[in-house]
């Protein structure tokens, strides 16, 4: 299985009928509406809906997802954990032979290790910097303990289990990336990765997007700013060995963009879409049945109404992609989560 940060060259055309996907490799299932934290930078936690994602859900699609190909799915959330139909759901895909990833808060990870260990291949932890930082941004107490403890026992379980952190970059950590990979060492993951926080999106459970007073919560001052480039610099030199060797999974460049990012959002630089190949090799799938092309761009249809291969090269789906131009794209321009998958 590639990595989904590896890239691919994508031949887009105007006709519709060079838009059709034969093979789908990755699809992320939301498998839960609710979080078990209350972080500033999400709104998850913030719904009243206690909705999951079943098996009822899932096998009228089995056929879709023989006939698309899909290799990988990621169960994200909300918190998946918080579904009581997990196990049941990987039983039913590890029967067709797919890679599952699990993406956690990490705070049940002790309580569901013996379902985790046994249920998924690689699992994938939010990790916003050292103890104090983090669990005043995840606003739970305890929170770095609970993770640690989490990790602990799964590793007991199962030693050479791929766990990996993601770090969404924001005010409140934006001066403890070092700390967050010492952090990431102490915690015995395997790799961390950093991402800039999204300000502007309607997703993560934003009806509407953010106030310019709402986004200064998460977003960095001019002088913030100068410090996230002080200590992305002092990063890139000071662990010059973790990117060498995958332990960060961003390339200084990468690392650089993130800066860019606020930037660009100051108004002292252009916004820039990130390379992507999303909406060609992957698809959301939300609790209620809504299918997205990625997390961020507006819905393609719904399971309830159809099948997901027929969602997929639908009328509505295939003019979406005919007429993509991630370059220009308003949403690319500021998004923050690029997926480049090579099959």
């Amino acid at each position: 299985m590639h990595s989904p940060h590896e890239l691919v060259t994508i031949e887009r055309s105007g006709d519709l009928d060079r838009q059709h996907i034969a093979h789908l490799p990755i699809l992320v299932i939301h498998a839960h509406t609710s979080c078990n934290c209350r972080c500033m930078m999400c709104d998850i936690w913030k719904t009243k809906e206690n909705r999951a994602f079943t098996p009822f859900d899932l096998k009228p699609h089995l056929d879709s997802i023989r006939r698309l190909g899909v290799r990988w799915i990621v169960f994200s959330g909300g918190e998946p954990l918080l579904n009581p139909h997990l196990a049941s759901l990987c039983s039913i895909l590890k029967a067709e032979h797919i890679q599952l990833t699990l993406l956690t808060t990490g705070l049940l990870l002790a309580k569901c290790a013996v379902q985790v260990a046994d249920s998924f291949d690689n699992v994938i932890v939010s990790l916003d910097g050292p103890q104090a930082v983090h669990d005043s941004i995840r606003r739970v107490e305890s929170a770095f303990a609970l993770l640690g403890s989490g990790i602990a026992a799964v590793r007991q379980l199962r030693p050479g289990m791929s766990i990996t952190g993601r770090t969404t970059v924001q005010k409140q950590n934006h001066l403890h990336l070092r700390d967050t990979v010492r952090a990431a060492k102490q915690l015995g993951l395997n790799a961390v990765s950093f991402l800039a926080a999204d300000l502007t999106s309607q997703a993560f459970n934003r009806p509407e997007p953010w106030t310019p007073n709402r986004q200064n919560d998460v977003a960095l001052s001019v002088e913030e700013l100068s410090a996230l480039e002080a200590e992305l610099q002092s990063l890139i030199q000071e662990n010059a060995s973790d990117i060498a060797d995958g332990f960060i999974a961003e390339s200084p460049a990468k690392l650089r963009r993130i800066a860019r990012h606020f930037r660009a959002q100051l108004g002292l630089d252009r916004t820039e879409s990130p390379l992507c190949n999303a909406p060609w090799v992957s698809a959301v799938v939300e609790t209620d049945g809504t299918v997205r092309p990625c997390f961020f761009h507006r819905p393609i249809g719904n399971l309830r109404d159809k099948n997901l291969h027929d969602i997929i090269n639908g009328e509505q789906a295939l003019a979406f992609r005919s007429g993509l131009d991630i370059p220009s794209n308003p949403t690319c321009n500021k998004c923050v989560c690029s997926l480049n998958y090579k099959s």
